[in-house]
């Protein structure tokens, strides 16, 4: 798929302090390299979930587990037909995980960078040193004549690593054939080698409180102007200020800015009725640690009477934000205020819609509430290293590989958080499957509606 540029890439590495830097210098005045990022380039950190997950892909595959112990991580979602992420350590795109959902599995995408910190057990490949310059300097295939020895669990379409006879990696790419084809072939690809942009690779332990101190003053920068930003549009408003908070990690980042730039303002909560525990449990201890009254709303039985009408709402037919969430705070907002002002935890690197957006808006449904966005030029980054720094109470779903706060069953999710929730939260999704039943039987759908999870997607 096509990458898109929802701002400069600002990821930088600092060789000396081991850990991601927000701008061309560290804190500890060292320079620090620009990491090569397919767009958007918003890294986030990776959690201990996420690095459990990385390990046990790689070690299923190869045999090894990947990452090192005591490493920093960052994952950067990139652009693929459901999700893949690129897996940054020592300031290097080491690799990338991507998952197959007619397989529904992962598998890893290494590249040759890794070979660094990273031995293969299983699924690799071995040339002669005739063939060695043309794999790494050029890319060229491995070829059936240049073939020493293939690992025996190899199977065409694995994934594998390009070794020379001395066991140095030259090269990374994808098997044509299976390991017992491979001795009979006297010509053709036994594996089509990938290239990628290179990056270094510069090993060292960390700790995310030394990756906050590295990037002291791109965060004191950005808070300043944040805060600025909020007195200014609160100053030439008459309308009482509020903030709208979901239960993420940018609404999160949001309510800590206003607090210090206005003091105590209600938080406004819209509970659609489709939430985690999790996230209605956060809104309470962000509530209750700053000391803010939350108006809640809820959609009541709006969703179900929708459904009943127009089906599951589907990635290309999103009836489900306006009616469960937008229409229930217009409501709230009109009871309460009339009007408000609401600071709002948008990103332009979310999506081309939010690169696009104004900083100050009005929604088309909740025409009552003035948006305003203090963090709408923040990085995922960002926001993490902020919140790791004021010791905030993020939502623990972020630890469950839940990289986005949203209603558990939206139809936007990829299939591999669907997959992952299904998991997790059999009730939930059990009781989203009986709604999902009942209206394939009245609508006479086939059985692969249900079990491809085609209801995402509206037809005609």
């Amino acid at each position: 798929m096509r990458p898109s540029y929802l701002g400069k890439i600002l990821l930088h590495w600092c060789d000396a302090c081991h850990v991601p830097v927000l701008a061309d210098t560290c804190a500890c005045g060292a320079p620090a390299r620009k990491v090569a990022l397919t767009p958007p380039g918003d890294p986030r950190p990776a959690f201990p979930a996420d690095v459990s997950l990385i390990n046990r892909i790689f070690k299923e595959h190869f045999g090894a587990p990947l990452v090192p112990p005591g490493s920093l991580v960052l994952l950067n979602k990139v652009p693929d037909t459901d999700r893949m992420e690129e897996i940054i350590i020592g300031g290097s795109v080491v690799g990338a995980i991507r998952y197959c959902v007619s397989e529904k599995r992962w598998e890893p995408l290494p590249r040759p960078e890794v070979s660094v910190f990273f031995r293969p057990v299983k699924r690799y490949v071995v040339v002669d040193e005739g063939a060695v310059p043309s794999i790494r300097d050029k890319g060229a295939s491995v070829l059936a004549p240049g073939l020493r020895e293939i690992e025996a669990s190899i199977r065409k379409g694995d994934e594998v690593f390009i070794l020379s006879p001395g066991g140095t990696c030259i090269g990374v790419g994808r098997a044509r054939v299976d390991a017992s084809e491979a001795p009979a072939l006297e010509h053709g690809a036994v594996v089509r080698t990938r290239r990628n942009t290179a990056s270094l690779y510069i090993p060292g332990p960390a700790s995310w409180d030394d990756a906050v101190a590295a990037n002291a003053l791109v965060l004191r920068e950005a808070e300043e102007e944040a805060v600025l930003f909020i007195q200014d549009v609160a100053g030439r408003s008459s309308l009482p200020p509020t903030v709208s908070y979901s239960g993420g990690k940018d609404s999160l980042v949001t309510l800590l800015l206003v607090i210090r730039a206005l003091g105590r303002v209600p938080m406004i909560f819209a509970d659609t009725g489709l939430e985690f525990p999790q996230t209605c449990r956060n809104v309470d201890e962000a509530a209750g640690r700053y000391g803010l009254d939350v108006f809640r709303v809820t959609g009541g039985d709006r969703f179900w009477e929708e459904f009943e009408k127009q089906g599951p709402p589907a990635m290309n037919h999103r009836w489900c934000c306006s009616t469960a969430k937008l229409l229930p705070l217009r409501d709230l907002i009109a009871e309460h205020w009339g009007e408000c002002l609401s600071f709002i935890g948008q990103r332009r690197y979310e999506s081309f819609r939010r690169r696009e957006s104004s900083r100050v808006f009005r929604n088309g449904i909740v025409t009552n509430q003035l948006s305003a966005a203090p963090i709408q030029n923040w990085t995922a980054l960002h926001v993490w290293l902020y919140l790791f720094r004021e010791k905030a109470p993020f939502n623990p779903l972020y630890g469950e590989r839940q990289d986005r706060i949203g209603c558990y069953m939206c139809p936007s999710s990829d299939m591999a958080t669907i997959e992952e929730i299904k998991s997790r939260y059999p009730d939930l999704w059990r009781s989203w499957r009986s709604h999902l039943s009942g209206w394939q039987e009245a609508q006479g759908l086939s059985p692969e509606w249900m079990i491809n999870e085609e209801w995402r997607i509206r037809e005609g």
